[in-house]
């Protein structure tokens, strides 16, 4: 099915999904500390809802997990401020002109940062979303336990490029775009979203603005330009579980 996006063409049954499905098992990812999701059936006495346990006639199950540790994640300046912002209020649009690139962090210090020099030498101004892809690029990436490993991350001048690039949508296959010990700074996080106050939150903030991490670009997929949908569930929170699709663009008239 061919479908037409401002004056972009893309073929919607040849969707490329990025993202890290949620499990109860040991692959699922893990980020900060906590323990594996937990998917299990509701239990009322001796009804267990599961099919094949005999006693139900449908699946029914509780999901307990954290949506900026378990997986690919959509989160806005909510995940950051005082008062509360929700992502499901944040985000109104879908579909985004993407560019992804790839990136080796570099080495600084005892730190793997990307840089504002790499990024700036892959961006253009056209951009809608920006998704970031780092190598080394292991599948392990899709089950990593990342608690106290001191993962990659972005600095903050990278953050402030690609802020004022007018970047609205930041995708990376990282547990954070900041450092994983801190001090609860969140350089990359406030410069991203232009947040100068927590307590406080400024006039010009980027209340539209949003940040995916922990998601998987494998390496058959090309860097270079394409449609994003940029999906999540309906939740009033600061962060959602997400779905991100690419979708290579088929034509392209100015």
């Amino acid at each position: 099915m061919i479908a037409k996006i401002n004056n972009f063409e893309i073929d919607l049954s040849k969707p490329i999904d990025i993202s890290i499905a949620l499990t109860n098992t040991d692959e699922n990812p893990i980020a900060w500390y906590i323990e594996k999701p937990v998917i299990e059936p509701v239990v009322f006495g001796e009804w267990i809802g599961k099919v094949s346990e005999g006693k139900s006639s449908t699946n029914f199950n509780n999901i307990f997990f954290n949506p900026h540790g378990h997986g690919t994640h959509t989160e806005c300046l909510g995940h950051i401020t005082h008062n509360f912002y929700s992502i499901n209020q944040s985000l109104k649009q879908f579909f985004f002109y993407a560019k992804l690139i790839t990136v080796e962090p570099e080495k600084i210090g005892e730190d793997l940062v990307i840089t504002k020099e790499q990024v700036s030498a892959l961006v253009n101004k056209k951009t809608e979303a920006l998704i970031i892809r780092t190598i080394p690029n292991p599948k392990d990436k899709k089950s990593r336990k990342y608690s106290n490993t001191n993962p990659p991350y972005l600095s903050e001048e990278a953050a402030i490029f690609i802020r004022e690039s007018e970047i609205q949508h930041l995708l990376i296959d990282l547990p954070s775009v900041d450092k994983e010990h801190d001090e609860g700074k969140l350089l990359a996080h406030k410069a991203f979203w232009n947040v100068k106050d927590t307590l406080h939150l400024n006039s010009d903030a980027r209340l539209n603005a949003t940040i995916t991490e922990m998601i998987y670009v494998p390496d058959e997929i090309e860097d270079g330009e394409y449609i994003l949908n940029l999906q999540i569930a309906s939740f009033e929170n600061d962060a959602s579980p997400s779905k991100p699709i690419l979708f290579k663009i088929a034509d392209f008239r100015v």
